[in-house]
């Protein structure tokens, strides 16, 4: 790591920059629209300053007394950090179109050396605030508990869900002052562990902190995050979940080359024996099948397992009630809009779904039925038919074990449903909301099932199941393009 700036001490100067994903357009009589991820900005008879500093941010990180020395200094201005001030009129302008513009403006921090940025923190909201203070050279700073730092496109990315931006570290000298960060040390402890000149260290620490990923202990010693009851409930994982998956990032699943156009189907696995299911006739069902209102008010209870022994037919309707393709084609949209992402083949069934993607595949691990070897087996929801993917006994008991266990039982259950989703199909369309969408799709096929079950005159139930690799094994997943995502039990009422 490079300790000594060449030239004496190192410089360090704020960058400005548009995200990746943003468009600049500038029309011949002035006018100036800039497309970002959050929609598009309009600027009419905007200044010359405004349209040329917002067309060079469109091309990568740029000083910004670099644009404006062709323009008068009139005045200080402060507010865009200490750089060059212009004309009043043309200062606030761009003031103006770079707080318009917030979520998808970058803050770099640079060396006067022409190696490009230490840094760059990229908004991840519509409306951030990014200011930058001084440090107290002897305050405590840390990153933040819920900040993951991990392999970027570019560099190290630094992120936590508390955070409006996320940073990503280009530079030896910014990966070594935020590794330290892990625990809490002041900048002139930094300094003297690291080596690296106290102007550098307090500029790396003004930024992270101002970007929410480094926290500054308050005058008592302590940090917020630290005493804030409501952040308590929540661990690392579980929130940067929730947050990554309620916004659709640049760089996510449905950026990535090669995903295309994923089958509505999965295709069989394995040349195992096939079982065409029985198919029940829907017209006499609705005739002596319990009301809606009927189903709904019964206890959602797990059922004590019996020793009872399931029937092909009952399997073979419980699957087409609940899982089976009514349909197949293009996907539609309301009122004729048109799909923001990639155009993708649709299915119908009897359970909700968005955009019809359907990624949900169904596994039955058979224990006792009449008409069924015992073994697993794979649903195919459109030929409505089953597969044997795996007759291993040891398997099927791990299988059925976990099932007993996530019961509270002490016995195993006649049939467990094991369900997994193709994630391709999902991300493809969905990008970084794409897990989180699954999991509220498991939730709407649980329902269904228990519903179609409770009409059936069977008991079928979620059960919670410590999974870890043993049914990826079991069920030979590719993982992780598919991944088991929930189970659901079926026996009969005790």
């Amino acid at each position: 790591m490079r300790t000594d700036p060449p030239g004496g001490v190192a410089e360090t100067i704020p960058l400005w920059s548009l995200t990746d994903d943003s468009l600049v357009e500038i029309g011949e009589d002035g006018s100036l629209v800039v497309v970002t991820r959050w929609g598009e900005f309009d600027f009419d008879h905007a200044e010359p300053l405004v349209r040329e500093s917002l067309r060079r941010m469109a091309l990568g990180p740029i000083s910004l007394a670099n644009v404006t020395s062709s323009w008068e200094p009139v005045e200080r201005e402060p507010d865009l950090e200490g750089e060059l001030s212009w004309t009043a009129e043309g200062a606030d302008a761009l003031r103006q179109a770079l707080k318009e513009l917030g979520g998808s403006v970058v803050h770099s921090l640079g060396l006067a050396d022409g190696r490009g940025p230490l840094l760059s923190v990229i908004p991840v909201a519509l409306a951030p605030v990014f200011g930058t203070e001084e440090v107290p050279p002897a305050r405590p700073i840390r990153l933040s508990r819920f900040c993951s730092l991990r392999s970027d496109a570019y560099g190290m990315g630094l992120e936590s869900p508390s955070a409006r931006y996320r940073v990503v570290l280009y530079q030896p000298w910014a990966v070594h002052v935020a590794a330290t960060l892990a625990t809490a040390k002041s900048v002139g402890e930094i300094v003297s562990t690291t080596g690296i000149e106290a102007g550098v260290v307090a500029a790396i620490a003004s930024y992270l902190v101002a970007a929410g990923v480094v926290q500054l202990a308050g005058e008592h010693g302590r940090f917020a995050e630290d005493e804030d009851p409501e952040l308590s409930l929540w661990s690392p994982d579980e929130l940067l979940f929730h947050t990554t998956s309620r916004t659709w990032r640049p760089g996510g699943p449905a950026d990535l080359p090669g995903l295309g156009n994923p089958p509505v189907v999965k295709a069989a696995p394995g040349a195992g024996p096939v079982h065409l299911l029985y198919r029940p006739d829907l017209a006499a069902r609705a005739v002596t099948d319990p009301t809606l209102t009927t189903l709904l008010e019964n206890d959602h209870t797990c059922p004590e397992f019996t020793e009872s022994v399931l029937s092909a037919e009952q399997i073979g309707e419980f699957l087409f009630r609940g899982a089976r393709i009514r349909s197949i084609g293009p996907a539609h949209f309301p009122h004729g809009q048109a799909s923001e992402g990639p155009v993708h083949s649709a299915s119908q069934r009897p359970y909700f779904s968005v955009a019809c993607l359907y990624e949900l595949e169904l596994y039955v691990s058979v224990n006792r039925c009449s008409g069924l070897d015992r073994g697993i087996y794979h649903y195919d929801p459109l030929d409505h038919r089953l597969s044997l993917v795996n007759d291993d006994e040891a398997d099927l008991a791990a299988m059925l074990d976990m099932a007993m266990i996530g019961g509270g039982n002490h016995r195993r259950p006649s049939a467990l449903i094991t369900v997994t989703a193709r994630m391709p199909r999902m991300a493809s369309v969905l990008g970084g909301g794409a897990y989180a969408t699954t999991l509220s799709h498991v939730g709407a096929l649980q329902q269904t099932l228990y519903l179609v079950a409770r009409a059936m005159g069977l008991a079928a139930h979620a059960v919670p199941v410590d999974a870890g690799d043993r049914v990826d094994r079991a069920l030979k997943l590719d993982w992780p393009a598919e991944v088991g995502v929930g189970e659901c039990v079926l026996d009969f009422p005790s």
